[in-house]
């Protein structure tokens, strides 16, 4: 069976080479991060992260379809619960 026939999730099965263009700006800020040998595995990491916004991007818009957009004091006092801070709108927790 061909991998194409075969459904992985991102981070998963074999490995392939492609091309990939990149300015000279940031393939220069890849490598000075991870070394030359290091540039894929930093690209793979990226894309799956990038995978992972797009997704929750999806999700919450999705969400939003079915229950409307997110109260932004609500969504403040929650912040700061979970990060020991005061809310954005001046709520107290």
């Amino acid at each position: 069976m061909a991998d194409d026939d075969v459904d992985f999730l991102p981070g998963e099965g074999p490995t392939s080479g492609i091309s990939v263009t990149l300015t000279a700006g940031t393939l220069q800020a890849i490598r000075e991060r991870v070394g030359k040998r290091g540039v894929s595995a930093y690209l793979e990491k990226a894309a799956q992260r990038q995978i992972e916004r797009d997704s929750l991007d999806e999700l919450i818009a999705d969400f939003d379809k079915v229950h409307g957009p997110a109260d932004p004091e609500a969504v403040a006092a929650k912040r700061a619960r979970l990060t020991g801070g005061a809310s954005h709108s001046g709520a107290a927790v």
